[in-house]
């Protein structure tokens, strides 16, 4: 949300989303940055955003508005903020640089230190290149955004539509390789990975389209710019309803087998699939998923008669 709009902050407390960021970058104009600090503090201060995590997006290093982001927006909310996000990073050292000085705010002004975390946006071909060490710079970093229009731009891609594929570029997926390598930087440092936004907002079907591409990867998530695309991205980054009870059902039988009582047997048939180890880590990533996002089952398996 933009964070020199009081109107849109107050609405983001109502929508049914996990996250709101309180823009100070893009989607405020250069001339109303300053002012936005106060509004954002003002926000946040004011409560009401239930369990949602409240992060807010400060202006990147090679501005000469982050350092004023940042002092003013934690000395006057941190207490009510759970991370500061940090667009364009392209080193280590930028995300060492706003770690020191978020120690340095927490120290003066009481906070504890360290508990407000650090999301680390990748816009460009460097900050890709360098995303393993930026994914591993301060023990804060929480999550790896994906930054699409400005990575579009930076790589010089020839396309005005954020996130569709370029046009000459028919077979495959042109955003294959920089989502793979997010992914796996965030994966090896237990990190979240976040698919950046869609800004066709009325096309809600594009939405999904796009969404279902990182989601299927393994992301843990996209941003939303409107709240239509809330329930969209919710659906795309959970189970399916049958999959999810697959997957409960994948635990029961591999925690009866391999007991003592189901007969201590490590690899064992459930109906038509074998099912072992690896079988129980992937159904453990679903279940997840699925229980994270509030699922039910409708199927519940049982021992077969004999055995119970």
């Amino acid at each position: 949300m933009p964070g020199s709009n009081p109107r849109f902050l107050d609405k983001a407390k109502g929508l049914d989303a996990d996250q709101v960021f309180l823009d100070l970058e893009d989607s405020v104009a250069p001339i109303a940055k300053p002012e936005a600090r106060g509004t954002v503090v003002k926000a946040l201060n004011a409560g009401g955003w239930g369990e949602k995590v409240r992060v807010v997006r400060v202006n990147d290093w090679t501005t000469e508005w982050t350092y004023r982001d940042v002092i003013e927006v934690v000395e006057g909310a941190g207490s009510n903020l759970d991370c500061v996000m940090l667009p364009k990073v392209q080193t280590a050292e930028q995300v060492v640089a706003l770690d020191v000085l978020l120690t340095q705010i927490e120290k003066t002004v009481g906070l504890d230190v360290g508990r407000i975390g650090i999301e680390a946006q990748i816009e460009n071909a460097l900050g890709l290149i360098n995303v393993d060490a930026i994914a591993t710079a301060s023990p804060r970093m929480e999550t790896i955004v994906f930054g699409p229009a400005d990575f579009m731009a930076s790589i010089n891609m020839k396309s005005l539509v954020v996130g569709e594929q370029p046009p000459g570029y028919d077979v495959g997926d042109a955003y294959h390789y920089i989502l793979m390598r997010i992914l796996m930087a965030a994966r090896a440092h237990d990190l979240q990975a976040i698919d950046g936004p869609y800004l066709q907002i009325r096309d809600v079907d594009g939405f999904k389209r796009v969404s279902g591409r990182s989601a299927a990867l393994g992301f843990d998530g996209k941003w939303v710019l409107h709240p239509d695309q809330i329930a969209v991205a919710n659906e795309a980054y959970s189970p399916l309803q049958g999959d999810y009870d697959h997957a409960e059902n994948i635990l029961d039988a591999h925690e009866h087998y391999t007991s003592a009582e189901g007969g201590a047997t490590g690899a064992v048939m459930l109906g038509d699939e074998m099912i072992d180890e690896a079988s129980r880590k992937m159904a453990l990533v679903v279940s997840a998923k699925g229980r994270a996002a509030g699922m039910t089952r409708t199927d519940v398996w049982n021992p077969p008669a004999e055995e119970a």
